[in-house]
């Protein structure tokens, strides 16, 4: 061990422990970095510092959650995509929170100096609506090219206060960029988690991600986590902060390997980065790099560290920067003098310099097609007003077609006694000789979604079955296991996923809201089990749903499914807070429907895809009414009808010139 250490005896395949010992043990062997890779270190860890200096001079004092003290997070971002790049990655996805992340746009996402400039002089882009977010929450994306001369294309994602709530929204986006490419895409598309060591350790939504990475419906091909620890999180020492010796330690969920480095040690950054990167293109898991440094100053620029760490940062104070260090140490190797040193410094600063005078533009190909698919896949839908008209009619004989097949079972498969019953009601329906109940009506709006060319994805706690088994969406063999889905099997060209997710809320709905990101052609459905359990989700909710539009011009189609009513389960089961997503509907923001007819339902879901607008959905879903004899609507409902916001009464006594009082009634009542 020098600089760094590796946690990998937890891993229980031994190819895979193998196969790091070798390449550790090895490492001695030859140089991690030749001479011009030492200079293209320093020239980054210049860069890291001139940039946080060049803020601190124009405004002292404001908050920038500067990266000083693990300005080395530069470098390694810069070694790891450079590896990535060379074993097959061409897109990458970050998410990170707030310390860095300035200078992360800056130095490796190429956002131009002088946009960040004017932003902390108050200054916003005059095309952006809504109310746009503070600097250190915005997102970007670019074309970064390495210094082996590929290419990758980066997104950073928008990120709210909640720190860790972004990494399950990255996995989702992530995932849809994969499905899009198809198969292999793994290897393409590539998830990057910064975190700090605080809320790393702090906070469930890390275990929620963690446990996605190995799930059918939510695995991405393994995601790098790069930790800047500064150790500590605001004001608490990690003595306070996690009950555990390292802040990586919930990562031993998995069994992947966990590197612990000297962030001041450059050589030892660059070893572990391309390891990292090459241990995910291998076996497409996780990997996780903890990277020790500190915090030059307070929890902001603001802050007074002193008042509650006085020793800590009376060392910090007297600490030369990482590119001081690093620049001291390649000159006593002999690698580097003085001259290298005020050179490389020198040109950074004027680059820096460069930047501000001229608005030098980012490195952005308009040809380049990863980039150029995403703006064309957006290019049809918009924000804003959503009162337009929207066409959502089927035709009858085609529909009933596909619902006849996906409700007649193949040849030899072993349906539960209890699904054969309730497949021959089905048919009944399809028939006309019964009304249409709700799964049925679920069951059509899905059918000539992907019946037209559209993705469905549906996923949430036992949804494939249906929490109160009206579903039916995933068909178990009772004799090999096996598992069917019809609607999944209409030979069609849209696409139809069903998952059960594991028992999470914050990850799961997160990941479908990631998902929405770049798939607005996608119904992306996440179902709570019970309409309350939403609670568990309130931050991704709140901070990225209802909001995401009006602070950083992201739309997004997210379908929400919450079972709501009184219906004797008592009062953990009895609401869904119909009234607090009507208090957070604003400026049409986001859409909330208590449809009480199956016919109402079906042309909503079809709505949702058909308008030009993509906002998020809300559904207080029924429990009751999906089995309720006076519940029912007619195949021609759904052929020919529309979604009619508000179902009045229907009383012939009533003449409507007559009305001077109306009663807005929705739910039990």
């Amino acid at each position: 061990c020098s600089g760094f250490g590796v946690e990998f005896m937890n891993i229980g395949d031994i190819r895979k422990k193998r196969w790091l010992q070798e390449r550790i043990e090895t490492l001695q062997n030859e140089d991690v970095l030749d001479r011009e890779g030492e200079l293209h270190a320093l020239r980054m860890l210049a860069d890291a510092e001139n940039f946080e200096q060049l803020l601190h001079t124009r405004f002292p004092g404001t908050k920038r959650f500067s990266v000083e003290g693990g300005e080395t997070l530069i470098p390694l971002l810069d070694f790891m995509l450079t590896e990535a790049a060379s074993r097959g990655v061409d897109e990458v996805i970050f998410g990170m929170a707030h310390r860095g992340r300035l200078n992360v746009l800056a130095n490796i996402l190429m956002k131009p100096v002088k946009s960040i400039v004017d932003e902390f002089a108050g200054q916003r882009p005059d095309h952006l609506p809504g109310s746009g977010d503070v600097k250190y929450h915005l997102g970007y994306s670019t074309t970064y090219r390495t210094n082996r001369g590929d290419k990758l294309l980066l997104s950073l994602a928008f990120n709210p206060s909640h720190l860790e709530a972004v990494n399950p929204v990255v996995e989702g986006r992530t995932r849809a960029r994969q499905d899009r490419r198809g198969e292999g895409s793994h290897r393409k598309v590539m998830p990057l988690l910064i975190h700090g060591d605080a809320a790393f350790a702090g906070q469930g939504v890390v275990a929620e991600t963690l446990n996605m990475s190995d799930l059918e419906g939510y695995r991405t091909g393994g995601t790098v986590h790069v930790i800047v620890n500064n150790q500590i999180g605001f004001t608490t020492s990690p003595k306070d902060s996690r009950s555990t010796p390292y802040c990586t330690d919930v990562g031993r969920m998995l069994a992947v390997p966990i590197f612990h480095v000297n962030g001041e040690d450059v050589e030892a950054v660059a070893a572990v980065a391309r390891l990292a990167a090459e241990w995910r293109q291998t076996f497409h898991q996780d990997v996780i790099i903890d990277m020790y440094c500190y915090r030059q100053h307070g929890h902001n620029e603001g802050d007074e560290p002193s008042f509650t760490q006085p020793r800590l940062y009376e060392v910090i104070r007297n600490k030369p920067t990482p590119r001081v260090v690093y620049a001291r140490k390649m000159q006593e190797w002999g690698d580097l003098d003085q001259a290298d040193v005020d050179r490389v410094n020198g040109e950074s600063k004027e680059r820096l310099e460069a930047h501000l005078r001229d608005d030098v533009e980012e490195a952005r190909p308009a040809d380049w097609s990863p980039r150029q698919q995403i703006k064309a896949m957006w290019a049809k839908y918009r924000g804003g007003s959503l009162h337009d008209p929207v066409d959502t009619t089927t035709d009858k004989a085609r529909m009933i077609a596909l619902l006849e097949r996906a409700n007649t079972l193949p040849e030899g498969f072993g349906a539960h006694r209890k699904i054969k019953r309730l497949l021959k009601q089905r048919l009944e329906i399809v028939r006309g000789e019964r009304p249409v109940d709700w799964a049925v009506a679920e069951q059509a709006a899905y059918a000539t979604l992907v019946d037209e060319g559209y993705r469905v994805r549906l996923s949430g706690q036992d949804s494939g079955r249906g929490t109160f088994s009206h579903r039916h969406a995933i068909l178990t063999d009772i004799d090999s296991g096996a598992d069917l889905v019809p609607l999944a099997d209409l030979d069609v060209p849209g696409t139809f996923q069903v998952f059960d997710s594991m028992l999470s809320e914050a990850g799961v709905l997160g990941f479908e809201y990631g998902y929405c990101l770049e798939a607005p052609d996608a119904l992306v459905i996440w179902e709570a089990q019970f309409g309350d359990f939403a609670n568990g989700a309130q931050v991704i909710i709140d901070n990225f749903i209802t909001s995401g539009e009006q602070k950083w011009d992201r739309m997004s189609g997210v379908v929400m499914l919450l079972p709501h009513g009184y219906e004797g389960q008592g009062p953990e089961h009895s609401s869904a807070r119909l009234e607090r997503y009507l208090q957070a509907c604003a400026q049409d923001n986001i859409v909330v429907a208590n449809c009480t007819t199956p016919a109402s339902f079906f042309h909503l879901l079809r709505r949702q895809m058909h308008q030009a607008v993509r906002k998020p959905l809300v559904v207080m879903s029924p429990k009751s009414l999906l089995r309720h004899p006076r519940c029912i609507s007619t195949l021609d409902d759904l052929a020919d009808g529309a979604f009619v916001p508000v179902l009045p009464e229907i009383d012939e006594a009533v003449a409507p010139e007559g009305v001077r009082r109306v009663l807005f009634c929705s739910g039990k009542v």
